[in-house]
């Protein structure tokens, strides 16, 4: 087989960490990484879902991917035709599928974007449950553009923010919209009725400033199953649906969708021991954290544990929950994989090309 700049830049090795195969998804802008041997015969592949189990087991992201790589990868042999390989890759929802042999020779890769007109994978599952947008903030960090247009309608493209997010959970099979409106409400709900769009867009709006969850307290008796609350300004490029199904299948009452965000430090670290001695030093090291995203699953009867007519932020809300042993899930996701649009170099680096 040869080896085309495309496959380069997804083929990782057996020694590979964590972290360093997480950053080449980000940098290759996907989702599944081809793992081979130094003379590029065939170890396994690796997804970020593979990843994101590793995280949740506790696994830390220095570790090598060799210890978390499945046994049975999905692959193919050079019996299938063209339309075999597609069925094959529409089943198992594949960005590429590797033709080996026998002796762990790779032959071919097909590659999803070059056989399908749709461009993107199918979602693994569609769900419909209640979506919450908080449209209500003034936008102070997109000023002085927002001093003219509220942000939820700033430019996405040929669309708009709201828009954009109405989009991407309409793709998975959501319709039923609830936004939180203030800052400039009447022109949101102007320009979003002239649209005619196809979907059910309530609106619900605090007489003073009440936090992310005590504005929710507006929506006690309307929110009767699973829903979810997202921030106005942020992107997610995430199978909404295997967070869904984290958070039921562990039966969480709040799940988080958590960034996992790296930064390097400019400086070499040093770490002592008792009476100053030097226990180690390390050159510029790369720290992640897990920070929270803007996108949240919630259980209805919570609502219930929202105070009326106060100021209450989600993370009171999660607090209250871990304090009297309530279930909170974290759903980690790549760095690339989340957008801050609310802030102005995130939103001209991504959109004002």
């Amino acid at each position: 087989m040869k080896i085309t700049e495309k496959i380069k830049s997804i083929t990782i090795k057996p020694s590979t960490s964590l972290i360093d195969a997480l950053k080449k998804m980000d940098s290759n802008e996907c989702k599944s990484l081809l793992v081979t041997t130094n003379e590029n015969k065939f170890v396994g592949v690796l997804s970020i879902g593979d990843i994101q189990r590793a995280i949740l087991a506790g696994i830390s992201l220095e570790n090598e991917i060799k210890a978390i790589l499945r046994k049975k990868p999905t692959i193919g042999n050079n019996d299938l035709n063209e339309n075999q390989v597609k069925e094959l890759m529409i089943q198992s929802r594949l960005e590429f599928l590797p033709i080996v042999d026998l002796n762990n020779e790779i032959s071919l890769i097909y590659f999803w974007d070059e056989l399908f007109s749709l461009k993107k994978l199918p979602p693994k599952n569609t769900f419909n449950v209640p979506i919450v947008i908080m449209a209500g903030g003034f936008g102070t960090r997109l000023k002085p553009l927002t001093n003219v247009l509220p942000k939820p309608l700033i430019p996405i493209g040929e669309t708009t923010m709201l828009e954009e997010i109405f989009s991407r959970f309409n793709h998975y099979g959501c319709d039923d919209f609830y936004i939180s409106v203030n800052y400039k409400a009447e022109l949101i709900k102007y320009y979003l009725q002239s649209q005619n769009l196809p979907y059910k867009l309530s609106y619900f709006q605090e007489d003073k400033p009440m936090g992310t969850a005590g504005s929710l307290s507006l929506l006690k008796g309307k929110l009767t199953k699973t829903f979810i609350v997202h921030n106005c300004d942020i992107l997610i490029d995430q199978d909404y649906s295997e967070i869904i199904d984290y958070h039921t299948s562990n039966q969480f009452e709040i799940t988080l969708v958590a960034v996992l965000k790296s930064y390097s430090i400019p400086y070499g670290t040093i770490e002592t021991g008792m009476n100053g001695e030097l226990v180690s030093l390390q050159e510029k090291p790369d720290m992640t954290f897990q920070i929270n995203s803007g996108m949240y699953i919630l259980e209805p009867h919570l609502m219930d544990e929202i105070p009326q007519d106060e100021f209450f932020h989600i993370t009171h809300l999660i607090e209250k929950v871990k304090n009297r042993g309530g279930k909170v899930g974290v759903f980690p996701i790549s760095e690339n994989s989340w957008k801050d649009i609310g802030n102005w170099d995130e939103y001209l680096a991504n959109f004002q090309k």
